[in-house]
């Protein structure tokens, strides 16, 4: 309840802050789109329920929208994610939420993953900050996550995802993982 609670209260109090930055980006990607500017998606969460991910829609008929490329590449299409946390959907720290044809392709649906859908998936993760992009290392991350979650070690990766819009990805998955054998 607490971790709901400190989650929520974080993420709304993002919301808030950020709330003139995003109505100007969700303003230029309804002029762009001339639909709506958000994509929602369903993805699986903890014990495989489904539930619907909000994200800024960034792609248009297959087409990258204007500053959507950008949008991606910081991370920020992700910020509507917050009304996920706020909703009890998701956490701020944990392995992200997969589509069901994600499993499929993935193989994740038989009794070795199930570990995976023990937790609430996060906005962002070890395997996000990992700077290895295949399924065995997310499948790791995922993994070492959930058995050494802690307070300490989600601050770290919260500290390395704030970075990204900031300084790439790249620097900031280095941030994460120069000292990851130090362990205090």
């Amino acid at each position: 309840m607490l971790k709901w609670f400190l989650n929520s209260f974080f993420a709304f109090t993002i919301l808030i802050l950020l709330s003139p930055f995003l109505v100007v980006i969700t303003l230029l990607l309804w002029l762009s789109l001339k639909e709506s500017p958000f994509f929602i998606q369903e993805r699986i969460g903890i014990h495989k329920t489904s539930f619907k991910i909000f994200k800024f829609k960034t792609m248009l008929n297959q087409q990258v929208v204007l500053f959507g490329g950008g949008l991606r590449k910081t991370g920020i299409d992700e910020i509507p994610q917050l009304i996920n946390i706020i909703k009890g959907d998701m956490v701020f720290v944990g392995p992200r939420p997969l589509t069901y044809s994600d499993i499929m392709r993935l193989n994740w649906d038989g009794n070795y993953y199930r570990f995976r859908w023990q937790v609430k998936p996060g906005l962002t993760g070890l395997a996000q900050l990992s700077p290895l992009f295949h399924k065995k290392a997310s499948l790791f991350w995922d993994k070492y996550y959930i058995k050494h979650q802690s307070v300490k070690l989600n601050f770290k990766i919260i500290i390395a995802s704030t970075f990204i819009p900031f300084i790439g990805k790249k620097n900031s998955q280095q941030l994460m993982h120069k000292n990851r054998n130090r362990r205090s």
